[in-house]
């Protein structure tokens, strides 16, 4: 598991060691999930070269590999599968490499010249803070990624991620936003109401 810092103040030195650890983790996550991604795809990719070498053989000797009952290719869609395997590969990598590269910006610490620590760096394991959601999203593309060697449809899992950040920006930024504005009508129509009931009372005298 990803260390947690303790609940309360924490010194500097703690907060630095806690950061390392916690990016340590989290490249031992992405390092994994590529690896098992790479791994599997690779044994699929070779028996299916395998199988391929006795087709192209057969086709050699004047034999059609295409299926005329469903009309699909499996060359083309061998090629096709490992083009799309290739770009999801890619933008699993551009996630990662996103999300460890501004965990490691917040978490940088700040030495003096003599090597001693000045500070920490940001607390990455800092509840309800920006560190969390990049973990999320780093911990949800190794899951997706390891899935997806079962089935591509695992991707859409991913959705996830955006549906997430929707949700909070509704919750803190828009939600809120539009809540406080809408009381403000009432309010002008009361203030009318009292205006008119004083210039009322001020006709009576």
């Amino acid at each position: 598991m990803a260390p947690k810092g303790k609940v309360g103040t924490k010194g500097k030195k703690q907060i630095y060691e806690e950061n390392e650890a916690t990016l340590k983790f989290y490249t031992r996550v992405i390092l994994g999930a590529n690896a098992i991604y790479a791994a599997v795809n690779f044994l699929v990719f070779y028996s299916s070269s395998t199988f391929w070498t006795w087709v192209s053989l057969f086709k050699d000797h004047n034999l059609n590999c295409e299926c005329p009952q469903i009309g699909l290719n499996v060359s083309g869609f061998k090629t096709l599968l490992r083009l799309l395997w290739q770009l999801l590969l890619v933008f699993a990598l551009a996630v990662y490499v996103g999300s460890y590269r501004s965990m490691a910006a917040m978490a940088k610490p700040a030495f003096a010249d003599d090597g001693s620590l000045l500070d920490g760096g940001i607390d990455l394991n800092m509840e309800q803070g920006m560190a969390e959601h990049l973990k999320d999203v780093i911990l949800l593309t190794a899951i997706v990624q390891v899935l997806s060697t079962i089935s591509s449809y695992f991707w859409y899992l991913w959705l996830l991620a955006p549906a997430r950040a929707l949700y909070l920006l509704w919750v803190n930024f828009l939600g809120p936003w539009f809540m406080a504005e809408s009381p403000s009508a009432p309010e002008e129509v009361n203030e009318k109401k009292q205006r008119r009931q004083e210039r009322r009372q001020m006709r009576r005298f």
